[in-house]
């Protein structure tokens, strides 16, 4: 309890059930689509044709892939569709947009973690690595979804498109696949598992929450517009340690 009699480690949710399914759908596809399609691209290695036997042999690796894909496909347009729509006509608010107050916030955490300033940025509902995540998976993901496709369809893409559209598609399809199963096992189970601020995991990614003490020390500004009360100083280093893990998906 602080002075006010507020408990600061009552939790607070954050994001609705839905986008939790969605979190783990998108992880599930994602897992699926990096072993089948890396066990692909990589097939001369013994690990590599040791998946594929294990799946039944290359063409019905190929099926899995594609199917999975076309799930991704489908995930990726109702998040889209219902963002749109949620923007335009629920007035949701653009949190994800990314704004010249992030670029500063980055620059003021440096300052902060190099001991230049006493506080770190005061960030809103998503702070700009998370947003970096997001577009990443956004843009990622469609850039995936349009490639592959080009790929599934050769002949009826080059109906209507130069024929050279496929090789350059097989090029950011492969390599775009590896950047993001890169970037997934370093940048985003970093924040999730191993940093210091919510190790040994993050338990927003089941629940949904987390504490009021913890908003007030990673989104200050949301903490302030929801509660319409001042979020505290930044929390003391000895007590960072105990903040409940959590960084948005």
């Amino acid at each position: 309890m602080d002075i006010n009699g507020v408990d600061n480690n009552a939790a607070v949710r954050r994001f609705h059930p839905y986008r939790l399914f969605e979190h783990w759908f998108n992880a599930a596809a994602f897992t699926i689509l990096a072993i089948t399609g890396l066990s692909q691209k990589f097939h001369d290695y013994e690990t590599s044709q040791a998946v594929i036997m294990f799946l039944g042999g290359i063409d019905a690796t190929r099926l899995i892939h594609r199917l999975t894909g076309l799930f991704l496909t489908v995930l990726t347009l109702q998040h889209i569709l219902a963002a749109c729509f949620g923007v335009l006509f629920l007035r949701w608010q653009p949190s994800m947009v990314i704004h010249k107050k992030d670029f500063t916030d980055a620059v003021d955490n440096l300052r902060y973690y190099f001991g230049v300033s006493d506080a770190p940025a005061r960030c809103d509902r998503f702070d700009y690595k998370q947003k970096f995540e997001y577009w990443g998976v956004v843009i990622g993901g469609v850039l995936m979804i349009t490639t592959g496709l080009a790929l599934w369809f050769p002949i009826t893409v080059t109906s209507f498109l130069p024929g050279v559209l496929i090789p350059v598609s097989k090029a950011l399809h492969t390599n775009e696949a590896l950047l993001a199963f890169l970037v997934i096992i370093t940048w985003h189970i970093y924040n999730a598992i191993f940093s210091p601020e919510v190790f040994p995991i993050d338990t927003v990614m089941f629940t949904g929450k987390i504490t009021r003490k913890r908003m007030m020390h990673e989104h200050p500004l949301e903490y302030e517009r929801r509660f319409g009360t001042p979020a505290s100083p930044a929390l003391p280093a000895a007590e960072k340690g105990g903040a409940e893990a959590g960084t948005a998906t």
